[in-house]
């Protein structure tokens, strides 16, 4: 007869609690290679499909028929409805001919590492556009986002925003951070999780976005933490205000960010560089922290005040716009529609 009894020693704690978590590691790898090697098959069977121009050579019941077929002799399988099928068809199509040198090889693993439920919304939402379509799956595989967090910024076009900021960063900071800060930037950014549509001042504004500060750091990117808003900063015997103060973790600097609800000016570039410059000197620790970047994100840019303000400034800044509501609808009659909704149709 065994005996349960409690083992107190910490060397057999801290095994157990060690073996907990390489099970649930070799949980997670053996879940991914499951999902890369069903993905790797999907890929060779729209690579059939296409090289074998089936649906030429058997007509427009071609997918039914393949799809009957294969559950037919895969009875198991729940992964060949004609949908599907034709969203493989689809995959293959749209990164076979890949030719950006620095994507080619790595391609496979890039491909292979998200899940394909991920994919068929990439597939939907793109359009035939291939560098879309692989922006949406590195950022998906960088940032681990579940199907409805891809979702959301596939629908407030990230891609067209992403690094559309009007920067000086490349003549400000140095080489190996110039291109990461341009591209955390996006122009414009989206703020209608704030739900306003009236009239507002900077100070509702600004509230309305730390009501929502979980959705406002997903707008701003990968990396932001929130540090204060209105932060203090004594500078002489005067006492001066940030709008918003963030650090970010990839880039290892504060970001001074301004918001402001009119047209932006020189005035506002002025007092947005001379809060980096205090930030360097008050808040950055030499060695640890990068020099201080700042945004000014304002409802309207002129390019040229815009691009005058950054020549003059010798601080790293971005300038962009704001929008609190798309003025046109998600769907309109005469874009394209989903594999799905063409079976619909068809039904």
């Amino acid at each position: 007869m065994s005996t349960s009894i409690n083992i107190l020693d910490k060397d057999y704690t801290q095994w157990v609690q060690d073996l907990s978590k390489r099970f649930r590691q070799s949980q997670i790898k053996a879940a991914v290679k499951v999902n890369s090697e069903m993905l790797r098959f999907y890929w060779e069977l729209g690579r059939d499909i296409v090289e074998r121009d089936s649906e030429n050579k058997y007509g427009s019941g071609f997918f039914d028929s393949l799809s009957r077929d294969l559950r037919r002799v895969i009875p198991d399988a729940k992964s060949f409805s004609p949908t599907n099928l034709r969203y493989m068809k689809v995959f293959y199509v749209l990164y076979s001919n890949v030719n950006l040198p620095q994507v080619v090889g790595e391609l496979p693993s890039l491909l292979f590492s998200i899940p394909w439920g991920h994919h068929r919304y990439i597939i939907d939402k793109c359009n035939g556009n291939t560098e879309k379509a692989l922006f949406f799956v590195r950022k998906t595989l960088e940032n681990g986002w579940s199907r409805n967090m891809l979702l959301n910024f596939l629908d407030t076009d990230l891609y067209e925003r992403q690094g559309k900021a009007l920067t000086n960063f490349e003549r400000t900071l140095p080489i190996e951070t110039s291109d990461l800060a341009k591209e955390l930037t996006k122009d414009p950014y989206n703020f209608a999780f704030t739900g306003i549509t009236d009239e507002y001042n900077e100070r509702q504004l600004k509230d309305a976005l730390l009501d929502n500060i979980s959705k406002f750091l997903v707008e701003l990117g990968t990396g932001f933490a929130f540090v204060g808003k209105e932060y203090r900063l004594q500078i002489g015997n005067t006492d001066n205000y940030i709008d918003l103060l963030f650090y970010n973790l990839r880039l290892s600097c504060y970001v001074v960010v301004e918001v402001k609800i009119g047209k932006q000016t020189f005035a506002d570039a002025g007092q947005l560089g001379g809060y980096i410059v205090a930030c360097n000197h008050l808040l950055r620790k030499e060695g640890r922290d990068n020099p201080t970047i700042g945004l000014l994100i304002c409802k309207e840019k002129d390019n040229l005040v815009a691009q005058y303000s950054l020549e003059a400034s010798s601080q790293p800044l971005g300038i962009s716009e704001f929008e609190l509501a798309k003025l046109y609808p998600e769907k309109v009659d005469g874009t394209i529609p989903t594999i799905k909704e063409i079976e619909e149709k068809l039904k």
